[in-house]
């Protein structure tokens, strides 16, 4: 992992990656009231085919160092990451304001769409791996994602930047 200090100007140290990991596997809830000033939101950023961003809020879950979010299939966001898997998240931690930068693919393994579909309905969300075993169903899910089925996506990460929230500060990218 290369780490580059955004902050040496006020001389300040790098951040250390292993304090955002540690926020990142705290949780961030999505629900009203859970986080942020009244929630914790993941923006997720594609790239529309004339190269212009796209950017919406996801559902979003951070497991084994990568960040997991489901929307449905005819969606810009799927459709974008269909032409073109580059993409970004940003989310407001505990401590954090964090922008990863990476690649998303489909989650093909039923395996791990169930177990993504039961952390989704431990935080709140009732989905139900599909009879294909390979996407997810519930009764709602935010606007934006459209009607089912919901294909899950996982972002693995090349690059992130963070900026320290509490004192002393500081920011710090990261290529991984």
């Amino acid at each position: 992992m290369e780490t580059r200090n955004l902050a040496k100007l006020y001389d300040l140290a790098p951040l250390d990656w292993s304090g955002v990991a540690a926020a990142l596997d705290a949780g961030f809830p999505q629900a009203p009231g859970s986080g942020g000033p009244d929630r914790h939101t993941c923006w997720l950023v594609t790239i529309d085919p004339d190269g212009r961003p796209h950017v919406n809020g996801v559902g979003a879950l951070w497991v084994d160092g990568a960040f997991c979010f489901e929307t449905g299939e005819r969606t810009r966001k799927a459709r974008n990451l269909a032409r073109d898997p580059r993409c970004s998240l940003a989310v407001a931690l505990a401590g954090y304001d964090l922008v990863v930068e990476g690649e998303a693919v489909r989650v093909a393994d039923p395996s791990m769409v169930a177990m993504l579909a039961e952390r989704w309905r431990s935080a709140g969300w009732p989905c139900e791996v599909d009879n294909s075993g390979g996407a997810l169903t519930a009764p709602f899910s935010a606007p934006s994602a459209g009607p089912s089925p919901y294909f899950v996506y996982r972002l693995t990460l090349q690059r992130a930047t963070s900026i320290a929230t509490h004192e002393p500060g500081g920011a710090t990218r990261w290529r991984f």
